[in-house]
């Protein structure tokens, strides 16, 4: 008779383009036969955990994996208004397009996403209805992405209030509860660096200058003002700043089993580039947690 595997509650972390660290976590804990039963996630854990609740992770990945800064760009809806500087809808439609809308209560594994309401100054568990209503919720950044109406409730990122959301596995039945720190300070990130050509150096540069022609004559009509993508950079560096130091306060107050710590300058929020390479380093950051316990 074959052994039992040992059952995870899995905890994704937020983080924005950092998150696909959960991706490679994820697989590296299937490669040892643990079976991920039930899943929280909050903003860039919401996504990959649901996608992955639904069956479709290999799908998303082959897509992912794919975009370069330009399909980034492409994937920003501006949003006109004063609420947000993007709507976050066209990225949503484009996910939904992927994996196919479903019912969190039908998905193939226990998921919970994890959003902020705002009028309640509160946390909020979604764990049934639409999949990507839920998902789109936990992603609301402020001020970055338009805040979310359901049930009545204005909804943001959950990120605001628990970005590592273990509270939600706690009464669950499984053997152990596996958390992903996208915020650690414990070491820092450094990829190994390879020279550009001269014609690759050229490439980004008149990259950069375009999408910044760009933006500008979009959003901006005043030059003494702050570029929008300034704008947004300072308030997803705020948010991360704060994310950071109530996910420490998370650890130690419902301290999981094993926490994968994935570094804080590993990338930025909107570098979704990257991708794979930020897989990679989940893959390697979770193997490494694993031997070390012995699983």
């Amino acid at each position: 008779m074959s052994a039992k595997k040992q059952t995870i509650s899995l905890v994704l972390g937020s983080g924005g383009a950092r998150g696909h660290a959960h991706i490679g976590v994820i697989r590296a804990i299937e490669e040892r036969g643990l079976e991920i039963v039930n899943i929280a996630g909050t903003s860039m854990g919401a996504v990959i955990g649901g996608i992955y609740a639904a069956g479709k992770l290999d799908t998303y990945v082959d897509w992912a994996y794919r975009l370069d800064k330009s399909d980034v760009v492409k994937l920003l809806d501006f949003s006109f208004t004063w609420t947000s500087i993007f709507k976050g809808e066209r990225i949503i439609e484009v996910l939904r397009e992927l994996v196919g809308d479903r019912q969190i209560e039908d998905l193939e594994k226990g998921f919970t996403a994890v959003a902020t309401a705002l009028d309640e100054q509160r946390e909020v568990w979604l764990n049934d209805g639409s999949l990507f209503g839920a998902i789109r919720a936990s992603t609301a950044v402020p001020g970055v992405f338009a805040p979310v109406e359901l049930n009545g409730r204005t909804l943001v990122d959950g990120g605001l209030v628990n970005p590592i959301p273990i509270a939600p596995t706690l009464n669950d039945s499984t053997d152990m509860t596996i958390a992903v720190n996208l915020s650690s300070f414990e070491d820092d990130y450094r990829p190994e660096k390879k020279e550009k050509t001269p014609v690759e150096s050229q490439r980004e540069d008149g990259y950069r200058q375009k999408i910044s022609r760009f933006i500008n004559n979009v959003l901006e009509s005043d030059d003494s003002k702050p570029s929008p993508p300034d704008v947004a950079d300072l308030l997803v560096k705020s948010i991360d700043v704060m994310q950071g130091s109530i996910a420490r306060l998370k650890l130690a107050a419902y301290a999981p089993d094993l926490t994968i710590n994935i570094p804080r300058n590993a990338a930025t929020f909107f570098e979704f580039h990257r991708a794979e390479e930020m897989a990679a380093l989940g893959y390697e950051r979770t193997c490494k947690t694993l031997d070390d316990r012995g699983l």
